[in-house]
This record gives structure tokens, C-alpha cells and sequence, in this order.
């Protein structure tokens, strides 16, 4: 059957309240209500490898998601009965965008870019390549140097910049040009036969641009840095989807629209169906 809603969110400062603002206390056990309906499809769109995504869900008492897009859309993984399986369908719509190089060969071509450190070994794998760069750096700039680096070894790929709000450290993912979160969430949605008009993104980040200035229905939580704010709003411009991009203000459900209280929000935007729902569960928290 498929699911009336496919909710699909980033984890880190999005529903895991791991950032400064405060988040409102109703917030995640309303977020918990609403996955366990039956006509809810759950996945985490997430930058965390597997053994973070585990860690994640303990520490926050989050729910079992249905499935797990990680390491920023390079993997999926369908869940059930306590078992994560990876999907090898996945695995092998991206890998023809690495031009049949290793992550290695890949890392070594990339070596004279001295901007360029590369993240720990925990944070990469066969298809993702991660960097720190300067939180201050030229990203434009950037972005064309590799890509020009790129396209000369056949090479097709995504470059996703944002910031760790927790460090401070700028991070740069250099993925399989199919190995976006849009384009995993795109692949899920094709596999459960949904359409867009009952999906619903929540995102807070740079890495989740592509999504939040897509087709998709998309909700960017109120705790968001500003300048992704207008980021997302400047990029769903130039999309033409602005329809499709909703800013979570907080003060619906009595909540402040930050993390799991800004994914209520929109889903109240989007989907009003839900809203009788949301007010009567909220009020029994």
C-alpha cells in the first residue's frame, strides 16, 4: 500500500535539536505520534554513515525510520524488523558517475588543492569523498576549480558545501552527480510509488539546497543558520518553486518552529490534512 505520506528529514539540527536554539519540549514526542500512524512512511535524509545514524536514534530517542538515506545520498537503506539493508539498486544507479575510479584515485587527483583536508576515514566511502575546507572560503570559486578538475577525468559529480554549526569547520562532499539527498529521495519516491504531492522534506542546512529548491514540498526548520534561509529562498527563485519551499516561524501548535517543531509546521502547510490530527495529539502531550 502506498503511504499517504512520505516524511522524509535531515537528522543533525533538524530533528535532533544538537544546535543553540532551544527546542519546544512537545516537539519530538508529537514528531513520535505522527510516525507511528500507519499511513506514514518515515526516512532520515541524513550526512551521518551508519554507525551514526545507530548512535543518533539512541541518543535521541528518535523513532525507526522505514528507511535511511546516509553519508549525504550515497547510501540507502531499507529497515525492518531491526534489520538495515543496504540497497544495491542504489549502489548501482550512482557508481557509472565515478568514470570507474576509486575513491582513491579520486583523492589523489584532488591533492594540490591545498583548501582541501580530507575528512576522517569514518566519514567517507566508496562513493562519497569529504573534505574540511575554510568556513571563509571562496565557494563559487572553489566548486568551478574542482569540478573543471573533474570533468577533465570523466568524472560526473555533486559538490555540497555547508558549515558544522557545532565546530565551526566549512565541509565540502564531492558524490556521484546521482548521489544527492534529492536525487536518493527521488529514487525512494519512485520505489514506493509516491508522488510529490504527498512527500514532505524538512531540512536546516546547505546540503539540503537541492531538495528545499525542488519540486518537493519542503519545510526549512526556524533554527536554520540566515544565510541558508537565504540561500534556500534565492535558489527556489531561480527554480521557480517557491511554492514548494515553506519557512518555519514557529507559534503553531504553541511551539517555536525550531527542529521537530518546524517539521509539524510545515507539514500543517503542505499537508492541512494533518492539522486536526497535530492539534488534538498535541494536546494530549
Amino acid at each position: 500500500m502506498k503511504p499517504a505520506l512520505l516524511l522524509c528529514t535531515d537528522l543533525d539540527r533538524t530533528l535532533m535539536p544538537n544546535g543553540e536554539p532551544p527546542e519546544s519540549p512537545q516537539a519530538r514526542p508529537l514528531f513520535r505520534c505522527l510516525t507511528e500512524r500507519p499511513d506514514v512512511t518515515l526516512a532520515y535524509v541524513s550526512g551521518r554513515h551508519l554507525g551514526l545514524l545507530h548512535e543518533a536514534i539512541a541518543t535521541y530517542d528518535l523513532p525507526v525510520p522505514d528507511y535511511a538515506i546516509g553519508d549525504v545520498g550515497t547510501t540507502l537503506y531499507a529497515i525492518k524488523d531491526g534489520q538495515w539493508s543496504a540497497s544495491p539498486e542504489w549502489s548501482a544507479e550512482i557508481a557509472p558517475d565515478w568514470a570507474g575510479l576509486t575513491h582513491a584515485e579520486l583523492a589523489e587527483a584532488l591533492e594540490d588543492f591545498r583548501e582541501l583536508r580530507l575528512q576522517e576515514p569514518a566519514k567517507q566511502n566508496t562513493f562519497k569523498l569529504s573534505y574540511y575546507v575554510p568556513a571563509d572560503i571562496d565557494v563559487q570559486g572553489l566548486r568551478a576549480a574542482v569540478s573543471a578538475r573533474l570533468a577533465s577525468l570523466g568524472v560526473c559529480a555533486s559538490l555540497i558545501w555547508s558549515v558544522d554549526d557545532l565546530t565551526g569547520d566549512g565541509l565540502f562532499d564531492i558524490l556521484p552527480e546521482r548521489a544527492t539527498k534529492l536525487h536518493a529521495i527521488e529514487f525512494l519516491a519512485r520505489l514506493l510509488g509516491v508522488s510529490p504531492a504527498n512527500m514532505l522534506f524538512a531540512g536546516d542546512s546547505g546540503n539540503d539546497l537541492p531538495v528545499l529548491a525542488s519540486g518537493i514540498p519542503s519545510v526549512l526548520v526556524h533554527n536554520a543558520r540566515p544565510d541558508v534561509r537565504r540561500e534556500a529562498l534565492a535558489q527556489a527563485e531561480s527554480t521557480g518553486q517557491n511554492g514548494h519551499l515553506y519557512l518555519a516561524e514557529g507559534g503553531m501548535f504553541g511551539m517555536n518552529g525550531n527542529y521537530a517543531a518546524g517539521i509539524m509546521e510545515g507539514l500543517a502547510h503542505f499537508h492541512p490534512e494533518f492539522t486536526d490530527w497535530l492539534n488534538e495529539a498535541s494536546k494530549d502531550l
